[in-house]
């Protein structure tokens, strides 16, 4: 996987509008518990491995909350990945190539900026953590062939079809439920 996307302005553009369709529809609904008014209380972010002149625009998570119980909603996204500082797209690109070796490691983590222990958990994260998500577990079975966990997120990311950009797109929203703490239904034909 190219991480060419980490400098593609088209790319960070994409990931900004989507992320504001998902703000819009969870902005749309309803309190989960009593059925209020959500009004916007984003989350300052400090995002790294973003594109410099995207960083202002990426410095919030979209949030909400209940005018009558002040409890949160969260709407989720594919700019981030969970609480994590660091961009989903680089935590993906990144972590392509558990088999690299220490030297390409460092290689990578000097032209990035991201530490290599980062990384290294990163990649970690994929090999233990995300096999065992309820997300991961409730979808496995609907990819054909079945993915290669000792490959992840590389095998992962050719299951989705379409140019490298519509590739990460699409894993970015099948990944965009980890971005928030309950679990989400997602749509046929992410």
């Amino acid at each position: 996987m190219c991480h060419a996307l980490l400098q593609n302005k088209n790319f960070f553009h994409i990931l900004l509008q989507i992320d504001i369709k998902l703000a819009a529809d969870t902005h749309a609904s309803k309190c989960h518990h009593c059925g209020g008014t959500l009004h916007r209380a984003n989350y300052p972010r400090k995002p790294r491995c973003c594109l410099d002149e995207f960083r202002s625009q990426f410095e919030s998570r979209f949030s909400f909350c209940c005018h009558q119980c002040r409890k949160r909603k969260t709407s989720v996204s594919v700019r981030f990945l969970g609480r994590r500082v660091y961009l989903g797209l680089a935590v993906v690109l990144m972590s392509v190539g558990r088999s690299q070796s220490t030297s390409e490691v460092k290689r990578l983590s000097e032209t990035l900026n991201v530490p290599a222990i980062t990384i290294q958990r990163w990649r970690q994260w994929w090999a233990e953590q995300f096999p065992i998500t309820p997300l991961w577990q409730a979808h496995c079975a609907r990819f054909m062939p079945s993915v290669d966990l000792l490959q992840l997120p590389a095998s992962l990311i050719k299951c989705f079809s379409g140019s490298a950009e519509e590739q990460m797109r699409r894993l970015l929203i099948f990944l965009s439920p980890l971005t928030i703490g309950r679990p989400v239904t997602l749509n046929e034909g992410y």
